[in-house]
């Protein structure tokens, strides 16, 4: 399927830059998903996330290992976890995505962001947009000297703010490349 080469967002035709990521600076260099993030992936990432069913970290990496191909990286690392919700679920979905992708890819999976402190953790999910970008910001920092060609690994991609903010600590920390890879990306129309 066509979709921009920066972004990711589906289109009509391959493009360099589309509606959703022209005009923004963004610290990653790629990002690719394996599904929409509708219907049954939808369903898939809620039961994964929320209510416990951990095998779905796996058939999420099949999935991705499937449609995306692998990026040239050093390493591979995910989006690190809020504490709080980590307790609750026990598992983080983007490590367990990592990992898995880690062994498909044979790529070392290696920790390299952490949550910035005193930067309070609050749910994208019941953001708007604009909320989003802003709350991400200044999110997350390197945890120790980090590879040259990294891939960053999260469930779902909506709009790039988490993704950016960890990639933007990933170059300032001395990467020269981020690729983001999720399993799931939300298109919007229009």
């Amino acid at each position: 399927m066509p979709c921009c080469a920066c972004c990711g967002a589906p289109a009509l035709w391959p493009v360099a830059r589309c509606r959703e990521c022209s005009g923004r600076r963004l610290a990653f260099s790629s990002a690719r998903a394996a599904v929409a993030y509708a219907g049954p992936a939808r369903a898939l990432v809620a039961a994964w996330k929320e209510h416990g069913l951990r095998r779905a970290g796996t058939l999420a990496a099949e999935l991705v290992a499937g449609a995306v191909p692998r990026p040239a990286a050093d390493a591979i690392t995910y989006i690190p976890p809020d504490p709080h919700r980590l307790l609750l679920r026990g598992e983080h979905p983007a490590e367990r995505l990592a990992r898995e992708l880690g062994k498909r890819w044979s790529l070392e999976v290696v920790t390299l962001l952490r949550r910035a402190p005193g930067h309070p953790p609050a749910r994208q999910a019941s953001l708007a947009r604009p909320d989003r970008l802003r709350n991400a910001r200044g999110a997350y920092t390197a945890s120790g000297p980090v590879p040259t060609r990294v891939a960053l690994v999260d469930d779902v991609f909506t709009t790039g703010a988490t993704a950016d903010a960890a990639a933007s600590a990933l170059r300032s920390a001395g990467s020269k490349t981020v690729d983001v890879v999720t399993f799931a990306r939300t298109a919007r129309l229009g």
